[in-house]
């Protein structure tokens, strides 16, 4: 069970490990030799794009995405407990668009066999752990909501 509490935090390090190995073997290689493994270059792409996503989950499960709260600060504790369960439905909504629509690339990408410029990959393959990245981030913010609704994360809405 901890592996899965953890499970962003592991895919990122495991992301930056691979992402560091393969840049260091690039530079090592493109000095040692004049010649560059220039295919590198999408492999990482793909793993920056992978770690904002999952990322992104870390910090909806501490809740430490950006939040305006000038305004909600000031309103009395209900209508305070309203706005933010409006926000968070607002929120909900987006990123369970953005799982649909990842997924809805993903399976364009395999229906057209869409490959990569320099590796010559299915495309996909790079878009394939989006739809699961957002679905991760949605999980671990109705997470962090549900702790801030229940005042178990200490920043209760009184």
């Amino acid at each position: 069970m901890r592996i899965l509490d953890q499970f962003e935090k592991i895919v990122c390090a495991a992301l930056l490990l691979f992402m560091a190995i393969l840049g260091f073997a690039n530079v090592v290689v493109r000095y040692g030799t004049n010649k560059s493994l220039a295919a590198t270059e999408e492999l990482l792409t793909g793993g920056f794009v992978l770690l904002t996503v999952f990322g992104a989950a870390i910090a909806a499960r501490r809740g430490e995405h950006l939040a305006v709260e000038l305004i909600s600060d000031m309103l009395p504790a209900p209508l305070r407990r309203v706005v933010i369960v409006i926000a968070a439905l607002l929120s909900v909504v987006l990123l369970t668009a953005s799982v649909w629509f990842c997924w809805q690339l993903v399976l364009n990408q395999m229906g057209n066999g869409m490959r990569s410029y320099a590796l010559g990959l299915p495309l996909w393959w790079y878009s394939a752990a989006l739809p699961l990245g957002f679905a991760l981030v949605l999980f671990r913010y109705i997470q962090a909501v549900w702790g801030t609704i229940s005042g178990r994360n200490g920043k209760a809405a009184e």
